[in-house]
């Protein structure tokens, strides 16, 4: 009998491509997700959908009458922003959005592992190791990457009550096909409509701030394979690979055959100067790399943005 999984946030770009992984790997799949942010059209047609907020009662419901033995949590407030600004409602939907899932998850009874959808960037704040690995120190320095490394705390209370395990997925900064132009990956999707609409992009900055962009495809990968192999703690799920923001911007301009080079404006207050994170514990545990080189995985996500206009 096909193993039962339910991914919350599964209408968003990164829970969908999840979503379609595990189908195509013969899991039974059910999507849970409000539409705050996803999109009904994401969700494969093969999955149980349930348009709910994962903060609602309605959860206890979904998760008594699928009996998952995995959840995949990535419903979330994404954007690091909004956090700042109401620090409130980014702990309301994160922190306590994850404890009425587990709450519900307890009492199912059918849970064994959770794969949490945590920060490898927000989470380790300005590190003093590039790239950072999961030994580091986390040290956030925005409500949202707070909200994320209490709520691996949090899973460690339910481990240690209830037996179940789970994984902390540290993402890199996720970019792909359907993504939106919120979260942290974001500007991929920003530069991609306005290169389509032939407006300037603008690099905040000197654009020699630097992320490590990893693709959604390879993200799905590392979900699959950690629910596989059943492993049980911290891994980065990123490539190593520092990219600053004018490098990005050039991948994106040459996949538009756009040789306009970009605007500048003033630095952000609070930016991470550099975010790189080390993915070789997961290469050890769970035999995940990332495969997607980052020109190849740019021009297709051009692609489908230009295919979808």
């Amino acid at each position: 009998m096909a193993k039962r999984i339910l991914i919350t946030g599964g209408a968003g770009f990164i829970g969908s491509t999840i979503s379609d992984l595990f189908l195509s790997a013969g899991w039974d799949v059910a999507v849970l997700d409000d539409l705050s942010s996803g999109k009904r059209e994401n969700v494969p047609a093969a999955a149980r959908f349930y348009p709910v907020d994962v903060r609602s009662a309605a959860v206890h419901e979904v998760l008594a009458k699928e009996k998952p033995q995995v959840v995949c949590h990535h419903a979330a407030q994404i954007d690091v922003r909004r956090s700042m600004s109401d620090p409130r409602f980014d702990a309301d939907v994160n922190v306590g959005g994850l404890l009425n899932l587990m709450q519900a998850a307890v009492a199912a009874r059918s849970v064994e592992h959770v794969l949490f959808a945590s920060s490898g960037g927000a989470t380790y704040g300005d590190t003093e190791v590039i790239p950072t690995p999961e030994a580091h120190p986390q040290q956030p320095v925005s409500h949202y990457g707070a909200a994320k490394a209490a709520s691996e705390l949090y899973l460690g209370v339910y481990r240690a009550n209830f037996g179940i395990r789970f994984t902390a997925l540290r993402y890199a900064n996720v970019y792909g096909p359907r993504q939106d132009p919120h979260g942290e990956a974001g500007v991929v999707a920003i530069f991609c409509g306005r290169l389509l609409e032939g407006r300037p992009c603008t690099v905040f900055g000197d654009g020699k701030q630097t992320r490590d962009y990893v693709f959604a495809g390879d993200v799905a990968r590392a979900n699959l394979l950690a629910a596989e192999r059943r492993f049980d703690g911290p891994l980065n799920v990123g490539t190593g690979v520092e990219t600053d923001v004018v490098a990005l911007y050039g991948h994106l301009a040459r996949a538009a055959g756009v040789s306009r080079p970009p605007e500048h404006a003033e630095a952000r207050l609070g930016e991470q100067k550099r975010s790189c994170i080390d993915p070789s514990a997961a290469a050890a545990a769970i035999g995940w790399r990332p495969e997607v080189k980052l020109a190849d995985g740019l021009a297709r996500t051009f692609e489908w943005f230009k295919a979808r206009r």
